[in-house]
């Protein structure tokens, strides 16, 4: 019932290891504990997010608050539809697809974090794999876009992997320290040419209208 009101519930995407869909309140409890117990070594920097400042909880609540402000501030002129990554129906992390006036720009955004012991085992790359799905075959997107910081190499990896091009830089403060990542661009014809695994995309259109379609 709760899909016949928010229809992004009964929107899922399935690649040949995964499924990524709206997580309910007890999956995204485990999601945020997941966030908590940590999304990258203590050594590293590897997003803007701080993810090892503050406290397990401090994490954990920092995700709960960020996915409900995503469905709570969902606009067609300017949504985020975050989505749980499931790996033999447990959740593993979280996935995030947002666009601006995308009716007119055709453009979206792509970021995620896997929790920590299901990274390095190809999960980022089909997750992202099955947004630029839903976003290429469809959203109709033009474009997909994302950031990297340059001694990210494991996300540079992924988006490299997946045809993304080089297009510009951006620096932000990191901390205390000014840093650069790259900004990257997938187009639909790059997208177009490539071979890719099977992916399914069931619910969508009951979706069409609220991301103004």
């Amino acid at each position: 019932m709760l899909a016949e009101l928010w229809p992004q519930y009964g929107l899922t995407i399935t690649t040949p290891r995964l499924k990524l869909r709206l997580p309910h309140e007890t999956e995204l409890a485990k999601i945020a504990h997941l966030a908590g117990a940590g999304v990258h070594h203590p050594a590293e920097r590897p997003f803007l997010t701080p993810w090892t400042d503050g406290s397990y909880e401090d994490r954990a609540r920092a995700v709960l608050q960020g996915h409900w402000k995503g469905l709570a501030t969902w606009q067609t002129t300017a949504w985020q539809l975050g989505l749980g990554v499931f790996h033999a129906d447990e959740p593993i992390g979280l996935v995030n697809l947002r666009a601006r006036d995308f009716p007119v720009v055709r453009e979206v955004t792509t970021s995620a974090w896997l929790g920590i012991e299901h990274q390095r085992k190809g999960y980022g790359t089909e997750a992202r794999l099955g947004l630029l799905t839903l976003a290429f075959e469809h959203l109709g997107a033009n474009a997909a876009l994302t950031e990297v910081f340059q001694d990210n190499h494991s996300s540079q990896g992924v988006s490299r992997k997946l045809g993304y091009e080089h297009d510009g830089i951006s620096v932000d403060a990191r901390g205390s320290e000014a840093v650069i990542s790259d900004r990257l661009r997938l187009t639909r014809q790059k997208w177009a040419t490539q071979q890719r695994p099977a992916v399914t995309i069931e619910g969508w259109p009951a979706c069409k209208t609220i991301f103004g379609l």
